[in-house]
C-alpha cells in the first residue's frame, strides 16, 4: 500500500509540473513575439521639418541602432575622453625655480636666531613648494577605436530606444538668427512630442549637422542648452552630457556614422 501511495503522489506532482509548464509557454512565446516587434519598429524612424511636420521616414542600419547595450564599455570609454581631454593646469615650483635667495639671509651664528642658507627655503613665505601639483602629470588614457565604436553604438541604440534621437530633414537658416533657430526648436519639440528639447535649461540637446554651417552654429550658439557638432565628431561624451540627440540630414548622416563604425 505504501509503494502505491508514493507511487499515486509522484504521478500527480509531475502531472502540475506539466500543467505549469504548459501554462508558462504561451508568455514566454507572446514576449519574445513583442520584443521581435519593438526591435523591428526601432529599425525606422520619422523624419520632422524645421516647422514639425513629418517629412518621411528613414530605415535605421542595425550596427548603428541595434547594438548591444554595455554600460562598462560606455563608462571606460567616457571616462577616459574625459581624462583625454582634461589640462595640466596646477603647477607649483620647487626651490631651486623660484626667484631670489641667491645670499645667506645671516651668518651662521652669534645672531641668535635660527640658522638659514635661502630665503628660498619652502619653511620662507614666497620659497619653494614641496610635494606641491605639477604640470608634468599626464592624465591621458589609452582608448582602442573598437571600444570607441562599440560606445558610440550602444549610446545611439539607447537613445534611440528611448524614444531621444530626432532626425531633421534639413536645420539651415539664410542669415544668423537665434529668434529663428528657437521657433524651428520649438516647433520640432512639439512635432516629435518631446517638450523638454525646448524647455530643458540645461544640456538638453547636441544638434549633429551633416556638413559645417556656419549660419547654423552662429543661431544656435546663443541657446546655452544646446551644443552644436559635426556628425563626423559626434563621440560618447557627448551623447552621456546631452539628454536628445537631434541628426539633420539623416540619410547623409547615417552614411557618415556607418562609415566610422566600419572603417
Amino acid at each position: 500500500m505504501a509503494t502505491a501511495k508514493k507511487t499515486i503522489t509522484k504521478t500527480k506532482t509531475s502531472a502540475k509540473k506539466a500543467a505549469v509548464r504548459v501554462k508558462k509557454a504561451p508568455e514566454v512565446t507572446a514576449s519574445k513575439g513583442h520584443s521581435s516587434a519593438e526591435a523591428t519598429e526601432r529599425r525606422e524612424a520619422v523624419i520632422y521639418t524645421m516647422t514639425g511636420s513629418k517629412a518621411g521616414t528613414i530605415a535605421l542600419p542595425s550596427e548603428l541602432f541595434g547594438a548591444k547595450w554595455n554600460a562598462d564599455l560606455v563608462h571606460q570609454v567616457v571616462v577616459g575622453m574625459q581624462a583625454n581631454a582634461r589640462p595640466t593646469v596646477a603647477h607649483t615650483k620647487f626651490r631651486g625655480e623660484v626667484s631670489g635667495g641667491g645670499k645667506k639671509p645671516w651668518k651662521q651664528k652669534g645672531t641668535g636666531r635660527a640658522r638659514h642658507g635661502s630665503i628660498r627655503s619652502p619653511i620662507w613665505k614666497g620659497g619653494g613648494v614641496t610635494h606641491g601639483p605639477r604640470a608634468e602629470r599626464d592624465y591621458s588614457v589609452k582608448i582602442n577605436r573598437k571600444m570607441r565604436a562599440g560606445a558610440l553604438a550602444a549610446l545611439l541604440t539607447r537613445k534611440c530606444k528611448d524614444g531621444e534621437v530626432i532626425f531633421v530633414d534639413t536645420f539651415s537658416f539664410a542669415t544668423p538668427k537665434t529668434k529663428e533657430a528657437k521657433a524651428a526648436l520649438v516647433a520640432i519639440a512639439k512635432g516629435a512630442g518631446v517638450p523638454a528639447l525646448a524647455t530643458k535649461r540645461a544640456h538638453a540637446a547636441v544638434i549633429a549637422l551633416a556638413t559645417k554651417n556656419t549660419n547654423t552654429e552662429k543661431s544656435l550658439r546663443n541657446i546655452g542648452s544646446l551644443e552644436t557638432v559635426e556628425v563626423r565628431n559626434l563621440n560618447p561624451v557627448d551623447l552621456v552630457t546631452n539628454k536628445y540627440l537631434v541628426i539633420e540630414s539623416p540619410v547623409e548622416s547615417v552614411a557618415t556614422l556607418s562609415a566610422r563604425l566600419t572603417k
